[in-house]
């Protein structure tokens, strides 16, 4: 940030939506003098604490992890505590915040996640282990956990379900959320379930409703690719049966030293 952007005052455009009272969402707009590093979380924490205290969002760890801060800034879903201000507001001195879409709204940011965690409990993401648990540890080979892409660091944060064209034409549809996370059982060696998993993801609203947009590839924060988990599910499921009996088969050696 340069010199003049330290005395540099912005615009925070808020779409604000309180059911109690307002018959449509609305647009308001705050004026907040910009500081080394402030972030959207940052400016909306200025304007609740000195302007106005009804602005309503949802915050926790202010680090990129709880997920809780996800929303539509600047026509893009995205974590405001991860998301400089300066970075939002180059060209015109005004920076638009709004809610997750596809979601209804409770108040101002925060938005009604049911559906979501719905679609995300069809799944069964808890892992489902062997009854031969081993003394120490499970053992995985390194081909194995690169073969999982990462898909354990999802934060759950909802920006690639909202910005899913699909999601927003069939709230049935399981969502790139819930299939990521079904794809991190699936090709997990300690799971038990993978034919039932696949089975469920087989189903009308699972991996064939995908249109394969990779919106959910742009929205991610953690830059996971939910489109390539849905893709393997899709091949694995014609091959269900045959990939359990591997499984089962590799659970076999989970206690074995993993060959170097």
């Amino acid at each position: 940030m340069s010199n003049n952007d330290i005395q540099r005052t912005v615009t925070v455009r808020i779409q604000r939506f309180n059911p109690d009272v307002d018959k449509k969402p609305h647009m308001q707009d705050y004026q907040v003098k910009m500081w080394p590093g402030m972030t959207i979380l940052d400016a909306l924490h200025e304007i609740k604490t000195h302007q106005d205290g009804s602005v309503t969002y949802r915050r926790s760890c202010r680090h990129g992890i709880c997920g809780s801060c996800a929303m539509h800034i600047n026509g893009r879903n995205t974590l405001a505590c991860k998301t400089p201000i300066i970075n939002e507001v180059q060209k015109n001195d005004t920076v638009t915040i709004g809610p997750l879409p596809y979601l209804p709204v409770i108040k101002d940011m925060v938005v009604d996640r049911t559906s979501f965690w719905e679609q995300y409990l069809r799944v069964k993401p808890w892992l489902l282990p062997p009854n031969d648990i081993p003394e120490k540890e499970f053992r995985m080979s390194q081909e194995e956990v690169d073969a999982l892409h990462d898909a354990e660091a999802c934060i759950m944060c909802g920006a690639c379900y909202s910005s899913c064209a699909v999601i927003g034409l069939n709230k049935k549809y399981l969502g790139p959320h819930a299939l990521l996370k079904a794809f991190l059982r699936v090709l997990d060696p300690r799971d038990t379930a993978p034919a039932e998993r696949l089975e469920i993801v087989s189903q009308a609203d699972g991996v064939a409703r995908c249109h394969t947009i990779f919106n959910c590839i742009d929205a991610c924060p953690k830059g996971l690719n939910p489109t390539q988990a849905i893709e393997t599910l899709r091949k694995l499921a014609q091959k269900r049966q045959k990939y359990e009996e591997a499984r089962r088969e590799r659970q076999k050696h989970l206690n074995e030293p993993i060959p170097s």
